[in-house]
């Protein structure tokens, strides 16, 4: 499995937030949800995505953003109108003075807004909170990402715009996986513009040799790997794998499998009933001692006080 489809496991869509929002100026919706992923894309008329710190971006047909949370933004059809809707953790929606305007605002299967005539509408597809192991993937973007229409193409739209109000036996599970191919499909066109970020990882997916070796430490982080060991798997002698991995990852192979592993565990803990001393085992540590060190380690707590304090996703 390579880097970005391991990495985005993590935020794939499980019962995601997903609806058509319909609306007419003069309208403007803030959004307080402190989701830590979102996806809009304009399916008719126009918008605009207004951050909190940075630049409107006007966007028309075809466009897509992806917004990182927690911070707050806005979408409008004019990015001088003042809110008129937010919408807050739980996908609860009230006026700005707090009145509550859900049920108003509700117009049938997975749609939302103040007119089913509307000339503005957005498809909305919101992440429930994201698990450790996305956490290279949402640092490796910028808090708003917007990417034109005519820098990529794909029947996904469409697609999701034809599903997204019929309400019929797994259309949750349809629903979410065209979600997760639209996120995974508007990642590599952006990651794929000179102007983006790409982080190191990405960029290394694609190497003859670094390549594999990440997909054996994804595949299988409870082997007891070593950098001889990886380098002889991808045929690379053990200085040119370390030295290859480290430029292009930006970290040596074993720090990055400890931090791989630490993240696995974490969500082991979150997610699960399993004893420290199991989740050790299943992501490469030979005691719940060996992990106990590790966790406390790197992350400035034991594995038990972070499970003690972690929300399940």
């Amino acid at each position: 499995m390579d880097a970005l489809a391991r990495l985005v496991e993590g935020p794939r869509a499980r019962g995601a937030f997903l609806l058509q929002t319909i609306m007419t100026p003069p309208w403007s919706v803030r959004i307080e949800d402190r989701a830590p992923l979102s996806l809009v894309t304009v399916v008719r008329g126009e918008a605009w995505v207004v951050p909190d710190r940075g630049d409107a971006v006007r966007l028309r047909p075809g466009d897509v953003t992806i917004t990182r949370g927690p911070d707050a933004y806005t979408f409008a059809g004019d990015p001088a109108t003042p809110p008129r809707v937010v919408i807050h953790p739980g996908q609860r929606c009230t006026t700005p003075d707090g009145e509550d305007v859900s049920e108003a605002m509700h117009l049938g299967v997975r749609t939302w807004g103040d007119s089913l005539d509307g000339p503005a509408a957005l498809l909305v597809g919101t992440y429930r909170p994201s698990s450790e192991i996305s956490r290279r993937l949402l640092d490796a973007l910028p808090p708003l990402l917007a990417l034109p229409g005519d820098a990529w193409e794909s029947p996904l739209i469409a697609l999701l715009e034809q599903e997204i109000s019929r309400d019929e036996p797994g259309q949750e599970v349809v629903l979410d996986r065209l979600l997760d191919l639209l996120l995974v499909t508007v990642l590599r066109a952006w990651f794929s513009r000179p102007d983006a970020n790409t982080p190191g990882w990405y960029n290394a997916s694609g190497d003859p040799v670094v390549g594999p070796a990440l997909r054996l430490l994804h595949g299988d982080p409870a082997h007891p790997w070593t950098v001889s060991a990886l380098a002889t798997e991808v045929g690379a002698s053990r200085a040119a794998l370390y030295r290859r991995f480290t430029e292009l990852v930006g970290e040596p192979p074993m720090a990055y499998l400890t931090g791989w592993r630490l993240a696995l565990a974490a969500d082991l803990l979150r997610d699960s009933d399993a004893t420290v001393g199991a989740v050790a085992g299943q992501v490469g540590y030979g005691s719940a001692f060996a992990l106990s060190t590790a966790f406390k380690r790197v992350r400035g707590v034991s594995p038990r006080e972070f499970r003690r304090s972690a929300v399940p996703i």
